[in-house]
């Protein structure tokens, strides 16, 4: 099994995406983007930038919650994760990305 891009169209009208792993569970949410064009290439950007090294940086919230921000190589945030309990299981999380991203098939229910 392969991970998906799930595509969809967000309550305002704009565009966002989830990355899920083949389990389901969704390993990383995009931003909003204004049209779908824009929302694929966002897409693509994932694709390729979660193989580049130094593309996820590590955070943690105001509660001390781990997460992580994947970003293109000029610094624009492309994607980011759930808050995870600890940071093992973040780590887990950017790997997930890394594995799942590059051969996730798109499933579009925009249409």
């Amino acid at each position: 099994m392969v991970g998906k891009f799930a595509l969809k169209k967000a309550k305002d009208g704009q565009f966002m995406f989830n990355l899920k792993a083949a389990n389901g569970q969704v390993i990383l949410t995009s931003e909003l983007y204004m049209t779908k064009t824009s929302a694929e290439n966002g897409i693509e950007s994932v694709r390729i930038n979660s193989a580049r090294g130094g593309a996820f940086e590590e955070r943690t919230n105001s509660r001390g919650e781990p997460y992580f921000i994947l970003k293109a190589a000029n610094g624009q945030e492309i994607g980011r994760s759930e808050y995870y309990s600890s940071k093992a299981a973040m780590e887990n999380g950017i790997n997930s990305v890394a594995k799942n991203a590059p051969e996730a098939i798109v499933d579009d229910t925009t249409v």
